[in-house]
């Protein structure tokens, strides 16, 4: 079975480039779907995710992800001052997002979501793959929330005027544009901005291995299995296997990449669409056009939605492949198939979680309406809030992080205290 799901892998490839190049209107549109292809790709063979970044932290232990993506942010600003300096900023769609209590409460939001529903707006499309019944719940929910905070996002003051800016962020979006902050510096304030971030980066850090080690002292740490998995020993030496040996292919194609290579990956691949789109990564926006499409299938007129979602008709009547960031997104599904499939393990992991509990489903859905409410607050998800606007230097991405951190620690607590008296009811049953 194995052999046949890695032909299918290389065969689902080529069908991915051929399919893609004939129906898709431009080749921007195939780039976002191969763009989309290798970020589901990385985030499925790199076991990575934002959700993990609170989760793993609190019920393992292990802040390997957290400090892994604060590396991330750091490499990508850096590869992102090669396009900003020298250039106009307004030349680039930057995400400098405005600061206000939609930041913080989105943040709250989402980071509460993710914890539920233990993926992101990213996480959940690589999850309809891995875990179906919960991805699918959360993704219906979570277009439903995008769809219902359309208008606030869209109308709002508290969402949309923020309460600081700078000059640079004054033209884009609102809020701070961290090299406006340093222009003193002698490089258009980058230098500043660049080491403020990196300096950002070493904090978080340094207070996740704080916190790391402390679990370990105290012998509340875990660990996580996939992470134990991903930085095994690797005694391969190819004096002792030919080229085309199981052996290899496994090297290849299917021994998970560590935390790091997905990082470096998801970074060259984001500065990749970033230099040919001029903007930076999104996700969770059509989730609540395909509401809005999902609706018009039942008979809902474009006008009613228009009127509602106070958006332009074309967003809703715009065809589902036009859309470009919908095709992104899509592709991030295939590119998460691709790796199973190249790595034989499509079967063993689609099945592994098709069993959900009535709880568990409700659950889910509280997550999924949670973020995609917090986005619209925050006007973005962890790639639209968090990663593209500190890769694009604009402070409202630390804010976030704080908030979405909180909100996670919060429903990681709130969890905890449920599945505690589910225990304890289930204990009494038993007594009685």
């Amino acid at each position: 079975m194995k052999k046949t799901e890695n032909i299918l892998g290389f065969i689902g490839i080529l069908l991915l480039i051929i399919l893609g190049s004939t129906f898709l209107k431009t080749n921007m549109l195939l780039f976002r779907l191969l763009v989309g292809a290798g970020l589901g790709y990385t985030l499925m063979r790199a076991y990575t995710g934002f959700a993990g970044s609170v989760n793993r932290a609190y019920n393992g232990g292990s802040t390997k992800l957290v400090r892994t993506l604060m590396f991330m942010f750091s490499i990508t600003a850096l590869l992102v001052t090669g396009f900003l300096f020298k250039a106009d900023p307004a030349s680039y769609n930057l995400w400098v997002n405005p600061i206000n209590l939609g930041l913080i409460l989105g943040g709250l939001l989402f980071g509460f979501g993710m914890t539920f529903s233990v993926c992101c707006a990213s996480g959940v499309l690589t999850d309809l793959v891995t875990g179906l019944p919960r991805a699918f719940i959360t993704l219906l929910f979570f277009s439903f929330g995008v769809f219902l905070g359309f208008p606030i996002q869209r109308t709002a003051g508290r969402v949309r005027n923020s309460w600081v800016s700078t000059p640079v962020g004054e033209k884009l979006y609102g809020g701070i544009y961290l090299p406006d902050l340093f222009k003193w510096d002698g490089f258009e304030g980058y230098l500043g901005a660049l080491i403020l971030t990196v300096l950002l980066c070493g904090i978080v850090s340094f207070i996740a291995y704080r916190y790391e080690r402390r679990r370990k002292l105290n012998g509340s740490f875990v660990g996580i299995p996939t992470e134990t998995e991903q930085h095994k020993h690797d005694d391969f030496d190819n004096k002792d296997h030919k080229f085309f040996s199981s052996e290899n292919y496994k090297r290849l194609f299917v021994k998970p990449w560590t935390l790091k290579q997905g990082a470096v990956a998801i970074s060259f691949i984001f500065v990749l669409l970033m230099g040919v789109t001029k903007a930076g990564w999104g996700a969770s926006t059509p989730y609540g056009i395909w509401f809005g499409k999902f609706l018009m299938v039942f008979g809902v007129s474009v006008d009613s939605i228009v009127s509602f979602t106070k958006m332009s008709p074309g967003v809703f009547e715009l065809p589902f492949f036009d859309h470009p960031i919908t095709v992104q997104n899509v592709g991030i599904v295939f590119g998460t198939i691709i790796y199973l499939l190249t790595a034989g393990k499509l079967k063993e992991t689609f099945v592994s979680e098709l069993k959900i509990t009535k709880k568990e489903a409700l659950l889910f859905a509280l997550g999924g309406i949670t973020m995609g409410l917090g986005t619209r607050l925050a006007n973005g998800c962890n790639v639209g809030a968090l990663y593209t606007p500190v890769a694009n230097f604009s402070l409202s991405g630390w804010v976030f992080l704080v908030f979405m951190v909180l909100g996670g620690i919060v429903a990681n607590v709130l969890s905890k205290k449920l599945s505690s008296s589910k225990s304890d009811s289930t204990s009494s049953s038993t007594a009685s």
